[in-house]
């Protein structure tokens, strides 16, 4: 079954998380220490302190070890994490990725944010295409989105130049991004297939002649 997840505001995961370390916004931060003579300047303070974090602005993080694709979703949103970072998340492909990567749309543009967490972009995909195969993870306290493995895989074709044929199709999955080809065939091709219908592209259709001798 196709797994699909509603789209989840960037606030609805901010008040999901709780614990001793958590992401907070700037009005978190006024309502709670609203005590004091001057709340802003005691945010400088914690922030001089490095008990608080700036990510971006309005948002700050108070575990300055967290991993960074924790923060993705919070940043600019919607989004979920996906492209190379995705895949390298699922070990589909063997090189260590250091860009957080994520997809949006009806953003227009890609969006970036160096950070002290990382580097974050952001990369519209097809509205019809956003909803489906994202899976709500939670660690530690934090939630993020991330793509299904066969998400990630269509989100990547997307960001691809039209291929020709399957040669083309079989050289970029498995000589360029270097996913091995008995891992690809291990992953749900009746989701990669129905995924893949949604995005509408040269580089899709050739995915889906090459998953159907497979269903």
């Amino acid at each position: 079954m196709l797994r699909n997840l509603l789209i989840i505001s960037s606030k609805s995961i901010i008040i999901a998380l709780g614990g001793e370390n958590m992401i907070k916004t700037t009005k978190i931060l006024l309502d709670e220490l609203k005590e004091y003579v001057n709340p802003t300047a005691k945010i400088r303070q914690l922030v001089n302190k490095k008990e608080l974090v700036p990510i971006v602005r309005g948002l700050y993080e108070t575990d300055a070890s967290i991993p960074g694709y924790y923060l993705a979703p919070i940043i600019y949103g919607p989004s979920y994490l996906s492209f190379e970072f995705a895949l390298a998340y699922y070990s589909l492909i063997p090189e260590g990725v250091y860009n957080f990567t994520s997809a949006t749309f009806e953003k227009k543009k890609t969006k970036q944010y160096d950070t002290p967490f990382g580097t974050f972009t952001y990369q519209d995909i097809p509205s019809d295409a956003y909803p489906l195969g994202i899976i709500l993870h939670s660690e530690n306290g934090y939630g993020f989105q991330i793509a299904s493995p066969e998400k990630a895989i269509c989100d990547q074709l997307y960001k691809i130049s039209p291929l020709r044929n399957r040669i083309e199709l079989e050289n970029l999955l498995y000589e360029d991004l270097r996913i091995d080809r008995d891992e690809f065939f291990r992953l749900n091709m009746t989701e990669l297939y129905e995924i893949a219908t949604s995005f509408h592209t040269q580089n899709h259709k050739l995915l889906q002649a090459y998953v159907r001798r497979r269903l």
